[in-house]
């Protein structure tokens, strides 16, 4: 039977307890999947890495346990061996591996500490999972060459490539295991397949159309290549359901007409306020597609009492266009409110899209979204998008009392923002509780909300010209403002972060 699996993202700042797992791995078997993939990243505990155990990271006995309590499922582990090492990287005992300073997400193939730490991995993850497959990654190693020792290397990129993977999966076949990578480098660098042991397995991973271009192409040197579609988590404000459903059914359309190995289906970065809970019944409606990719039901469909709320939160919102939109680009919005610790750049960004009759709009499908459903992850995703509407109009009216010379309006406007992280923060703690989800999402609300009461304290300190001058509300309202500073010298220089 061709393999059918579910990849869980673990390593976008997820905290699995073992009852969670547990939950996952259930789940997996009740939906019809013969294969439940971790993706790990730094959130494994390795003994090479003590560093770099975050809180709530898997553990081996974790795995053991979830491995004896589920000996039917195939539990494969997914980690990553060259890019997407930034948990890694960025935490002190790991930044000198770094193929660029600063940035990035690369550790150096050129790096003979590199290269032995990657080969601890490994052996590490082999010892810990019984999988007969082990996933080594590969995807996105767009820093190749460039720092100076790797751009001195003869062949060129695709050479140093195929000579860091190279070995590292044919330990996996050394071992009596079967080694599997991702397959978007190798479309850039085909060359580079040719330094794989041909028991290697490719993931195609497209996420925006077939696989009747590159299958192919990823095939000429016999190795066997598993499909791999996406649920539209990381670039919606909650999921885009029609791009999701048509992108399964098309993946596995051509996984079965092409004779490929089977399906994956990818699910990632249950952050930023996604839940996973709420993914969990297009996951099971995806199962159903890889069988019969033109006769299945669709993925609403399997939201049985929530179909009315999913319909509204991912085709109803999408319809808004802007942000809402499906351009395949991570949410900005949630990026903004969030992720960069300064909440008014949502505003500064978004306040055409989100004031005005616009804005009323989304938050009466909000409402509506409210009123479908009693589920508790539905009800947080859905808080967490009025909030961040809410706080995006907030800010639009401080701004014109500030701007008008009405400081004490406009922090009067802003002060119910405190409130409203507030909120935010108890549905992320919640979050975690239900499924191990992300914990820098509580510290996210945390920081956002004092970063509104830092603004709040410039605009009674400097609202009324105090310096002798106004500083324009986007100044006022960043994270560098400095007073007197008119100029704002601090965003003179691109290279001021490094």
């Amino acid at each position: 039977m061709p393999l059918r699996m579910w990849m869980l993202d673990l390593a976008r700042e997820q905290a699995p307890t073992l009852d969670h797992l547990y939950h996952y791995a259930a789940f997996s078997l009740d939906a019809g999947y013969d294969t439940l993939g971790l993706y790990l990243e730094h959130r494994f505990a390795y003994a090479a890495a003590p560093w770099a155990q975050g809180n709530g990271c898997v553990t081996p006995g974790m795995v053991r346990r979830l491995q004896s309590e589920f000996p039917s499922l195939r539990i494969v582990p997914f980690i990553n061996l060259l890019g997407h090492m930034e948990g890694f990287l960025n935490s002190e005992g790991g930044s000198t591996m770094r193929e660029t300073p600063f940035r990035g997400m690369q550790a150096c193939p050129s790096s003979p500490r590199a290269v032995e730490f990657c080969r601890r991995l490994l052996v590490e993850t082999m010892d810990a999972f019984a999988s007969d497959l082990v996933h080594i990654g590969g995807d996105e190693t767009w820093e190749l060459g460039a720092c100076p020792v790797c751009s001195e290397r003869s062949g060129g990129r695709s050479s140093i490539y195929g000579y860091h993977f190279g070995p590292l999966a044919r330990a996996v076949v050394d071992a009596g295991k079967t080694p599997a990578v991702w397959g978007d480098m190798f479309l850039e660098h085909p060359d580079a397949l040719q330094q794989l042991p041909s028991e290697t397995v490719v993931f195609d991973w497209q996420y925006f159309g077939g696989l009747r271009d590159s299958a192919p192409r990823l095939m000429q040197h016999g190795h066997k290549i598993v499909g791999c579609p996406t649920l539209h988590v990381y670039d919606a404000a909650w999921m885009h359901v029609t791009e999701s459903e048509a992108n399964v059914r098309e993946v596995s359309r051509d996984v079965a007409e092409l004779g490929l190995e089977g399906v994956c289906l990818t699910t990632w970065e249950s952050a930023l306020f996604g839940a996973y809970d709420t993914v969990l019944p297009a996951v099971r409606g995806a199962r159903a597609i890889m069988d019969d990719p033109s006769g299945a039901p669709g993925l609403l469909a399997s939201y049985g009492a929530e179909e009315g709320w999913a319909d509204l939160m991912s085709n109803g919102l999408a319809g808004f266009g802007g942000d809402f939109g499906f351009d395949g680009h991570r949410s900005r919005l949630k990026c903004r409110l969030l992720l960069y610790g300064n909440p008014f750049l949502a505003w500064k960004h978004h306040r055409a899209e989100l004031t005005g009759a616009a804005g009323t709009k989304v938050l009466d499908l909000c409402a509506a979204a409210l009123a479908e459903t009693k589920d508790e992850g539905c009800r947080g995703v859905t808080v967490f998008v009025r909030t961040a509407v809410e706080f995006v109009q907030m800010a639009e009216i401080a701004y014109g009392h500030y701007a008008a010379g009405s400081p004490e309006l406009a922090i009067k406007a802003l002060s119910p923002a405190r409130q409203a992280f507030d909120g935010l923060e108890t549905v992320a703690k919640r979050t975690h509780e239900r499924t191990g989800g992300s914990l820098a999402d509580i510290e996210r609300c945390r920081v956002a909300k004092e970063h509104v009461e830092r603004v709040i304290r410039r605009i009674s300190h400097y609202g009324r010209g105090e310096l002798g001058y106004l500083p324009a509300f986007d100044v006022i309202t960043h994270p560098r403002f400095v007073p007197h500073d008119q100029a704002c010298w601090w965003g003179v220089n691109k290279w001021g972060d490094e």
